[in-house]
């Protein structure tokens, strides 16, 4: 620990050092190109970003009645009760030529989830998390991919230069074809006030759908292609993508035609009493090599076993489910957000333990106490599983990330409230503190109480 903390200093401090140079002009020639206003560069050619976000967590002796081998342990059953993650990404950015652009994203990640392995709970409380367990770090490409866009009239607006984005001007009237390696998160159940774990709310219940059973490797990453079509306040997004041949495994289906996940999501923006919102409607269906709980149940009982889902897998399995995204600004300075989610829930999940959920929350800027910049957060989620899955738990099955041996169903509550502190040019702090009751959807364990400290700095 003493190490990892050495490691962040430094990278903070020779962050504060280029910052402090940059704002006395030293420039950085044939590297980062200089960003000026829109009316005098109107065209981004080449783009470098960067982030680094550190973030430590710790949990309270919770009571555990009993505990399985997917269950998160109290302290008195070994666990040490802290967790840890660091991640650092570049981003670069090229313009090919006109309306063509390509995008690299290498990253280092390194990081512990409680008790060693990333279980025990229905809505993970650490976003990064999903990346896995490594200590010492790995270093691997997060996304590679093109997007080529194709211009079909209207207005002129200007996008801002960001991760991922070049700064340039598009029509209103636009067809946007992305193509490689990303996270499908990069294009779906995009909310202004609850989105990113590195900056917003950390826990999967309330920065995402709960219940969006999404392409994913086991570091969160897909391949495929997404199409966005952008008409004035409309947005239509399609994309299939691939899931792994194996459930959370690394072996993508490239040839996304047997192992893939389709999704469609439509969006309208809107102004309310002349604030901003928006409203997010998805569909998404997988078809993938996974197992059906009531397959697993039916063998248990004829071999008078325990049911697996490592015992009935089948190819061409379905799961399927919708979602309601929804965002309004109240004031410049304070938004509010819902989500709803549903999946049938009838096979085991690729992503988190989750069948429905309903999310919600609120952001405040800190203007009225002089820190416009600051923000506090306050969210709460609900979830749930399916019938189904209720049983095969009770009947002493694991899933990938939840069983204790047995369950005594309660939907699981999440409540969440962060406050973030901008405390240099680009360097965040944030205090978080997330409350889960019914962990794993079992009554018989928690409540779980988790502190944790972020720290983020973006280039």
């Amino acid at each position: 620990m003493t190490k990892r903390i050495a490691i962040f200093v430094f990278l903070l401090f020779s962050y504060l050092t280029i910052a402090q140079a940059n704002s006395q002009e030293i420039a950085v020639k044939d590297f980062v190109q200089t960003r000026v206003p829109a009316e005098d560069q109107e065209t981004e050619n080449l783009s470098f970003h960067a982030q680094m976000t550190y973030i430590n967590q710790r949990h309270n002796d919770f009571n555990s009645s009993y505990s399985g081998a997917n269950s998160l342990l109290s302290r008195f059953e070994g666990s040490d009760g802290r967790s840890y993650s660091l991640s650092g990404t570049i981003f670069l950015g090229a313009r090919l030529w006109k309306d063509t652009e390509l995008y690299y994203n290498p990253e280092m990640f390194s990081g512990t989830p409680f008790s060693g392995s990333l279980v025990g709970l229905g809505g993970v409380q650490n976003g990064e998390l999903q990346k896995g367990s490594y200590a010492p770090p790995v270093y691997y490409t997060a996304r590679a991919f093109a997007r080529q866009t194709f211009q079909f009239g209207g207005e002129r607006e200007y996008l801002e230069s960001s991760a991922n984005q070049l700064a340039g001007y598009v029509d209103t009237n636009r067809l946007v074809i992305s193509a490689g390696k990303f996270n499908t998160l990069d294009f779906f159940d995009a909310n202004t006030y609850s989105h990113d774990p590195r900056t917003q709310f950390q826990n999967f219940a309330i920065f995402s759908m709960g219940a969006y059973n999404y392409a994913a490797d086991p570091k969160g990453f897909t391949f495929g292609v997404v199409a966005e079509w952008y008409k004035d306040n409309w947005l239509l997004k399609a994309a299939r993508l691939a899931m792994p041949k194996v459930p959370n495994t690394f072996d993508l289906d490239y040839s996304l035609s047997e192992n893939y996940g389709d999704q469609i999501e439509l969006t309208r923006e809107h102004n309310l009493y002349e604030q901003p919102g928006a409203i997010r409607l998805l569909y998404f269906r997988a078809n993938a090599f996974m197992s059906n709980y009531r397959d697993s149940i039916n063998l248990g009982m004829q071999t008078n076993t325990t049911p697996d889902i490592l015992n009935t897998r089948l190819a061409n399995q379905k799961l399927w489910g919708y979602g309601i995204n929804l965002e309004q600004a109240i004031s410049n300075d304070v938004g509010v957000f819902a989500r709803w989610s549903w999946n049938t829930g009838q096979t085991e999940t690729q992503t988190i333990d989750i069948s429905q959920s309903l999310s919600g929350g609120v952001s405040i800027k800190g203007t009225s106490w002089g820190r416009p910049e600051d923000t506090i957060g306050i969210g709460y989620a609900i979830s749930g599983i399916s019938a189904s899955e209720i049983d095969y738990l009770q009947r002493g099955g694991m899933t990938a990330f939840i069983g204790d041996g047995n369950i005594q169903y309660e939907r699981e509550r999440i409540f969440e409230t962060f406050y973030s502190m901008k405390a240099y040019k680009g360097v965040w702090l944030s205090a978080d503190f997330q409350r889960i009751e019914n962990p794993a959807f079992n009554a018989a364990r928690g409540p779980i109480h988790i502190f944790g400290l972020r720290a983020h700095i973006e280039m």
